[in-house]
Order: C-alpha cells, then structure tokens, then sequence
C-alpha cells in the first residue's frame, strides 16, 4: 500500500479531527502551488486577498465569505504547523466529551465569532488589517473543553501532572500579555473563539447546544466526500448449496469481526497503532 493510499485510509477512517487536519494542510499546499504558478506566470493575482478577512467592514462586505474561508488558510508553514499541532491537542480533549458534529460546529462557529470579534474590534480601533489561521476556533475548542471539565488531569512534559484550567490560563494570560505589543488582530481572534468556547458550554449545560443546526450540513460534507458506487446493485437470486451459504457467513462474521477490532483499536489508540497488515486489510475491505 503507497502513501496516498495509506493517506485515503487515514482520511476515510479518522474522525474529524484528522478530517480537520487534512483540510487546513491540503489547502495550504493546494494554494501555495497555485501562487507559485502564478507568479512563475507573472499572474497580477493574489488568493490570499479573497480567503483572509480584512477587518476594513466595507471590503469584508464584498467578500463575506472570507468570514470562514480565514480559519482554513494560513499565512506561512511554521504558523500552519504550529496551529495544527495545537488543534490535534485541543481537539483530543474535546473529542473526550463532545462527538464529531459538535466539533465541527465549534471549530466552525467558534472561527465565525472570533472573526466578527476581530473586525469589530478593528473598526473601533480605526485598524485595518487581514486576519488567517485556524487560531480562534482552536481556542474555542481548547477553552469550551476547559470550561466542561476544568480539573481534568494533564501530563505536561517536564512539568508534570497540571490541571486543564491551568493550561487555558496560561494561554489566556499570554494572550492578553502580547495584546498591545504585537499580532493585536490575532489574539483578539484569540480572545473571540475563548469567549465563544466559553458560552458555549454554559448554553450547553442550560439545555441548548448551539452547534445543533449545523448537523444537516455536517452530514451534507460527510456524505460529500463518501465514494459513491458506479452501478447500482441488482439482486441476483440463485441456489446455493447449505455448505456454501454456511462458509460464507462465517467468512463474513470473521470479516466483520476483524474490522469491528480494528475500528475499536483506532478509536481507544489512535490510526498510528495499527500494524502494517491491519492497515492494508482495511483499507482492501474499505475499496
């Protein structure tokens, strides 16, 4: 099995975490290829003008879609990896409590808000600037996960066992620290997605779970990117023999039974955990 392969698998098995992972790095290549050609063509034309939001109210009016467009795009390599490392950190602790919709729709709505926060921000300000990066709806996920279960036990390397809230303060903290002195846009965006992760969890836990509404479209993107069969099945009737219909069953319950492990092995250890075999035999039983 190649590595685009083992990636599809990755992909199709991983929940959306990974699926989160994927987009923001697929972009970033997709784009960073495109601006290359671009400017090897002496293109005039710059994407990053129609995906980053700009906190000048009369542009962001004429391309309101850049209000999520920016938490998927990212300004530079070391900026995508350190987002990136900081989101499959967050996202494992929220996954502890919340399930995949409730991801999605926090990441979404947490960058939606932490983007209106920042614009709003800049227009009382009299500040015009462009704004990407994944950074507000990662808070969003970290801060609501902090705000659901604060004293959940962390081992920190060279630090030791610390609680979760002690995480989110030190984030926080640092966050409003470097406010005035540099990136204000972007810890504002910061500040924006906390804020919303926060409200979140206490809308939550008075019975309204706000990421609700989101779940059509949620599944609407899952099914998307399902593969979809060629033919349309056609039920053959035939005779078979007992034996047959026997040995076929118990091939299919080993199957079954096999994937059932597999699947559990992914969700308790992550897809990392699998063995070479295990990888190449789901991703034969997932064509």
């Amino acid at each position: 099995m190649n590595i685009i392969d083992d990636l599809k698998l990755q992909y199709k098995t991983g929940g959306m975490l990974q699926k989160l992972i994927f987009w923001n790095i697929g972009l970033f290549v997709g784009f960073t290829l495109l601006d290359v050609i671009l400017k090897l063509s002496k293109v005039p034309f710059n994407y990053f003008d129609f995906v980053a939001l700009s906190s000048d109210v009369k542009v962001f009016m004429m391309k309101p879609w850049t209000l999520i467009t920016f938490n998927f795009f990212h300004s530079g390599i070391f900026h995508l990896i350190f987002n990136l490392l900081v989101l499959h950190f967050s996202g494992r602790l929220f996954s502890t409590y919340f399930n995949d919709k409730q991801m999605f729709g926090v990441y979404l709505l947490g960058g939606i808000f932490s983007g209106l926060i920042y614009i709003l921000s800049y227009f009382l300000l009299g500040n015009v600037s462009l704004l990407v990066g994944a950074s507000g709806a990662i808070m969003a996920l970290l801060i609501a996960t902090a705000t659901y279960s604060p004293y959940m036990l962390l081992r920190i390397p060279l630090l030791g066992v610390v609680k979760l809230w002690h995480v989110a303060f030190v984030i926080l903290a640092i966050d409003l620290i470097q406010l005035p002195i540099q990136n204000t846009g972007g810890h504002i965006a910061h500040l924006g997605g906390a804020f919303f992760g926060f409200l979140y969890i206490k809308l939550m836990k008075s019975g309204t779970d706000i990421t609700a509404p989101l779940s059509s479209f949620f599944d609407k993107i899952v099914d998307f990117f399902k593969p979809k069969d060629k033919t349309p099945f056609k039920k053959v009737h035939r005779n078979t023999p007992k034996n047959t219909v026997n040995t076929t069953n118990k091939n299919q319950d080993f199957t079954q039974k096999q994937i059932d492990e597999i699947l559990d092995k992914i969700s308790k250890s992550g897809y990392d955990s699998l063995t070479k075999q295990e990888k190449e035999f789901l991703f034969k039983v997932g064509k």
